[in-house]
């Protein structure tokens, strides 16, 4: 068995003073530090080469979905000429012969309505609440804790946001010259700006 004693840090006056025993016991610890190390580089190398099919795998699964999307589109779905539809596309369903039910909602089916919204979230609440009796005529009192209700989504109107630029002419007050900055070079010349040109054109 044999010891650096330069690897300890010590002196190999102090290295050849200690015991037999400690020496041993030493020396098997650097052994095991080492094959720590040599095991831990392996381990960094298996993970690298891990992360690596792993970012493998994510790209061919992109490309799979993308080439699943391509191959689901014709020209009832997207931008392409009919001329390009494979031939199962030109099939058409036969028309369903009579007696059979028709697709959609059957006479006499209940609909459902979407799930309300709690009140925490409603913008705007407007209550019909009832002020006289109809048969008597008195006035109504009480409140009723679970009104019927009904909401209606609506997108509120789009405004036009108007910024103004101004350049005002100032005039020095020791030699009367009259200064005025130029307009900015990202100013719009016309009355309108980008975005609203294009939702005119």
């Amino acid at each position: 068995m044999f010891l650096m004693w330069r690897d300890l840090g010590i002196t190999k006056r102090d290295w050849e003073q200690t015991s037999q025993a400690v020496r041993t016991v030493l020396v098997s610890l650097q052994q095991q530090v080492r094959l720590m190390g040599i095991r831990f580089t392996a381990y960094e190398q298996q993970l690298t080469a891990l992360r690596q099919q792993v970012a493998t795998v994510d790209d061919l699964t992109a490309e799979i979905a993308e080439l699943r999307e391509r191959l689901g589109q014709n020209s009832t779905n997207s931008s392409k000429p009919p001329s390009s539809d494979p031939p199962s596309c030109n099939a058409r369903p036969a028309s369903a012969p009579e007696g059979r039910t028709k697709r959609g909602g059957q006479p006499g089916h209940q609909g459902t309505a979407r799930s309300l919204r709690p009140v925490t979230e409603v913008d705007h609440i407007i209550e019909l609440r009832p002020t006289n009796c109809t048969g008597c005529g008195r006035r109504l009192r009480g409140d009723d804790p679970q009104p019927e209700r009904h909401q209606v989504a609506e997108v509120p109107p789009a405004k036009a946001a108007v910024t103004e630029y101004q350049r005002p002419t100032l005039c020095c007050q020791s030699c009367g010259t009259k200064h005025q900055l130029a307009w900015p070079a990202d100013m719009p010349t016309g009355s309108f700006g980008p975005r609203a040109q294009a939702l005119m054109a």
